[in-house]
């Protein structure tokens, strides 16, 4: 059995060395007509991946910390520098800042605890893992994202996972790109397909299902996956496609959701309930619950429902006089 987990696989489409925008994937999620009430501040997200550029200009003051746990830099515990690129993306998706240049992620005030367990070649072992898991949970992360997998179940991964819920931490799981297009057909890959954890599928900027999608019965929702503009290496941005990209963009919107409930209830929601939250915070696309779990992250769907009922209970009292 092979004891890798590898980063989901992803294309990179083009490279460029400067932007200034809102990358559209955050906008089509609704992120930033939510930024006048929160950005994420004070909610720490784990980034499990190939490191970071940590020295980004939209990444450095965002990051808190990290850890090494590969065999990269001879497994120098203090250097999670990223030679692939892949983590350095989803980290900006999730939390890049607003600087008036390059691009801006879906909570932008947020902070990243970059937990580095895949090297260079984009593989790790799934010692790595858990011992990032372990880390994450040590240092009270509120998010894990893991934009990672692999074709076996380990259940010593699934036991760190539920270790990290248990913990009152959202684990969020990239669903992986084996996707054939056709729902009646089951890809799985681990631990994307555990049901503890948020299990994000991925859609095109037309709000079409993506053909590379993985589809089965633990899909919770789907976000942009297709040409997504986000930060690279050396500074630099990169346009890149996978349910990798997806994933980041749910983690985001969980570092919103979460600052943003717990100051409305006053308290410290569990996970089960923020997860209840997020769900909320979906509109179904049309597509096979396989493919699509229960529909879009959408941030503002509460306010359009709140919209609609103010105007039907106006209809009902102008009806009744």
């Amino acid at each position: 059995m092979e004891n890798f987990a590898r980063v989901i696989p992803h294309e990179v489409i083009v490279q460029m060395t400067e932007v200034n925008k809102v990358p559209p994937g955050v906008e089509l999620i609704q992120a930033p007509k939510i930024w006048n009430k929160t950005k994420g501040k004070g909610v720490t997200v784990a980034v499990l991946d190939t490191g970071c550029d940590s020295i980004h200009p939209d990444l450095q003051e965002r990051i808190i910390g990290g850890r090494n746990f590969t065999d990269d830099d001879e497994s120098n515990p203090d250097i999670f520098l990223d030679y692939n690129g892949h983590g350095t993306h989803v980290a900006g998706t999730i939390a890049a800042q607003q600087n008036d240049n390059g691009v801006v992620g879906v909570a932008p005030e947020a902070s990243l605890l970059i937990v580095k367990v895949l090297n260079k070649k984009g593989s790790g072992q799934y010692e790595w893992i858990i011992n990032g898991i372990n880390y994450a949970i040590e240092q009270k992360a509120d998010i894990i994202s893991m934009s990672l997998g692999g074709p076996n179940d380990m259940p010593e991964l699934h036991e760190a996972i539920k270790m990290a819920i248990s913990n009152n931490i959202l684990v969020v799981c990239a669903a992986g790109n084996e996707g054939d297009g056709d729902d009646s057909t089951d890809e799985f890959a681990f631990p994307g397909c555990y049901n503890e954890v948020i299990c994000v599928g991925a859609i095109n900027l037309e709000r079409r299902s993506s053909d590379f999608t993985n589809s089965h019965n633990e899909i919770d929702l789907v976000a942009p996956g297709e040409k997504i503009l986000s930060t690279y290496l050396k500074g630099k941005y990169a346009t890149l496609s996978g349910t990798s990209m997806a994933a980041p963009h749910a983690s985001g919107a969980l570092a919103l959701i979460k600052s943003l409930v717990n100051n409305n209830f006053g308290r410290e929601l569990s996970e089960p309930e923020l997860y209840a939250q997020l769900i909320k915070r979906t509109i179904p696309l049309g597509f096979s619950p396989k493919l699509e779990g229960n529909g879009l992250v959408y941030l503002t769907v509460i306010e359009h429902l709140s919209d609609v009922f103010e105007k039907e209970s106006k209809e009902l009292v102008l009806s009744s006089q």
